[in-house]
């Protein structure tokens, strides 16, 4: 198909040309006395954007979920107990792991579309009073269902109800996209992956984890092997791995976190919000609803789309993908075929988020879906036309002169005949 594939789903994201080149490189000797130049400044950055001055952050080859692995495995021991809630299917997924890893885990369960239920976490807490649950576990951005939680108020949670528990936070879809603070909400291990607002391949799983945290290592008893922070500890501490890591992806790691901070995060995070209002708009626009059931917890980086009845959100999305090159996120588990996700995080602007936007509304027409042409765009460019900044003024070449008419009785000369 001619032209280039439109990907909108919430991860993988675009990858920047600028990465894509730093990424081009033959491979070097990581055991070369000039491999530590690279790595070293890359966890420093790292810090920059989990917003920490005492967390350490360590790359696994792998993905959000080895990092998830990574978290629980070097903090706990078989038959502790965990508070999770599950309300996607990605809380869902993480603590499916907890389980299979031999983990005790309290479920609190609630509707998908609506955020983490803080007041049941904290209740959860306020009765265990003998201190048996070990960690919390907290998915700051449902990616299944276009919601964002809130973490400073699992933090109050915790705080109010004087628990020690670890919080760990599931930031694989907000981390470098959605305003994220470690130190200030107090977050024992931050988990994210390459492949969403750090826009590179999916390869790298990354783990921030609080001094506390890293405190437990030693009574921790799950099994872990390629997942030891105590290896990559002592290994990284002078800018090395403690096995052969990605060398293009760090190259590209670099290169992503200089974009992220010349940029600056605050900026970053404005721009998501900016393009995620709009698209949320061109929802309103088509008459559609979002699966988020209150704006509070609207996400900034994915807008999960309900359905009509009687349409499947799988054809909106197949129909997407082979008629006009454009991949759209499906519904997952109970969301399967009721809804499509429009992904706007990592590398994009406004035009690119356009073109999705332009290719959606088509693509629901043609399955049935009664939109009027158009209107979502409209409705999104006239949002991003009012809140854009205004432009510095520029000093503009004059405009030329406009032609004259032939005098009477002049020759008619015919220009641009030739070839």
């Amino acid at each position: 198909m001619a032209g280039r594939n439109f990907l909108f789903v919430p991860g993988p994201t675009n990858v920047p040309d600028r990465v894509l080149r730093a990424m081009h490189r033959a491979m070097e000797d990581h055991r070369s006395s000039d491999f530590p130049s690279l790595a070293a400044p890359i966890f420093e950055d790292l810090k920059k954007v989990f917003k920490t001055t005492s967390g350490q952050p360590f790359l696994f080859p792998a993905s959000g979920t080895g990092a998830w692995e990574a978290s629980l495995s070097n903090t706990l021991s078989p038959g502790d107990r965990v508070l999770a809630a599950r309300f996607g299917m990605f809380s869902h997924l993480w603590i499916d792991m907890a389980q299979r890893l031999g983990l005790d885990v309290e479920v609190l369960d609630a509707e998908w579309g609506e955020g983490a239920p803080i007041e049941r976490y904290q209740e959860a807490l306020a009765a265990d009073s003998s201190h048996r649950i070990k960690a919390v576990l907290f998915t700051h951005n449902e990616t299944a269902t276009g919601v964002t939680s809130d973490v400073a108020g699992i933090r109050r949670a915790l705080n109010e109800t004087r628990h020690p528990a670890l919080l760990m936070v599931d930031g694989v879809s907000s981390i470098a996209s959605i305003d994220f603070r470690m130190d200030e909400w107090g977050v024992d291990l931050a988990v994210t992956g390459s492949q969403k607002g750090f826009m590179l391949p999916a390869g790298l799983g990354i783990v921030c984890a609080s001094q506390k945290a890293l405190s437990l290592y030693e009574q921790a008893r799950l099994p872990r092997v390629f997942f030891d922070f105590g290896d990559m500890r002592k290994a990284n501490a002078t800018g090395y791995f403690p096995y052969t890591p990605s060398i293009p992806m760090l190259y590209g790691l670099r290169e992503s976190l200089a974009m992220l901070l010349e940029e600056g995060l605050e900026n970053v995070f404005a721009r998501h919000h900016r393009l995620a209002e709009g698209t949320r708009l061109a929802v309103k626009a088509w008459g559609l609803e979002l699966c988020a059931r209150a704006p509070k917890w609207n996400s900034d980086t994915v807008t999960a789309i309900m359905v009509p009845p009687g349409i499947n959100g799988a054809e909106v999305i197949d129909v997407a993908y082979r008629r006009y090159n454009l991949a759209l996120g499906a519904g997952l588990a109970r969301m399967a075929g009721r809804l499509f996700r429009i992904g706007h995080l990592g590398d994009l602007n406004e035009l690119m988020l356009l073109g999705a936007l332009s290719g959606a509304e088509m693509a629901m027409r043609d399955v049935g879906i009664k939109v009027t042409p158009g209107s979502g765009v409209a409705a999104a460019q006239e949002y991003w036309r009012s809140t854009s900044a205004p432009l510095p003024k520029r000093e503009l070449p004059p405009r030329a002169p406009e032609p004259q008419p032939a005098s009477a009785g002049a020759k008619k000369v015919t220009v641009g005949a030739g070839r």
